[in-house]
């Protein structure tokens, strides 16, 4: 698994890698189970500062998307799914506005929006 930042991106590392992690796993490139690498291996990895991938590490903790277990790893959460109603709605909000928001950028009407979606469906 290849995971890349871009420290002159102008966003925060850690979230960078938050959101890379995030990726993988919705393209199903990590799967539930899967270990990720140590905070160590993976700041040398990305020459970064360690305490950088362990805020992202326990930030996906919270989340619900990783599980850490002491003294043998962190690893992709066994099952996504069982988040929680209160923490699913949360996440399903929080896409949400992003992808409404990320649409009127470009011009697009809240119809336009809904009517694509619905061809996705």
């Amino acid at each position: 698994m290849k995971l890349s930042i871009e420290p002159r991106k102008g966003i925060p590392l850690y979230f960078q890698l938050m959101e890379e992690i995030k990726h993988k796993i919705a393209v199903s490139e990590l799967k539930p189970g899967n270990k990720l690498p140590t905070v160590r291996q993976l700041a040398v990895e990305l020459a970064i500062n360690p305490n950088t991938v362990a805020k992202a590490y326990d930030e996906l903790r919270r989340e619900g998307i990783l599980d850490v277990k002491q003294g043998i790893g962190t690893f992709v959460k066994a099952n996504l799914t069982d988040l929680g109603e209160e923490t699913r709605n949360k996440k399903l909000q929080q896409l949400c506005e992003a992808f409404v928001l990320e649409g009127k950028k470009y011009g697009y009407t809240v119809e336009e929006i809904l009517e694509c979606l619905k061809g996705l469906i």
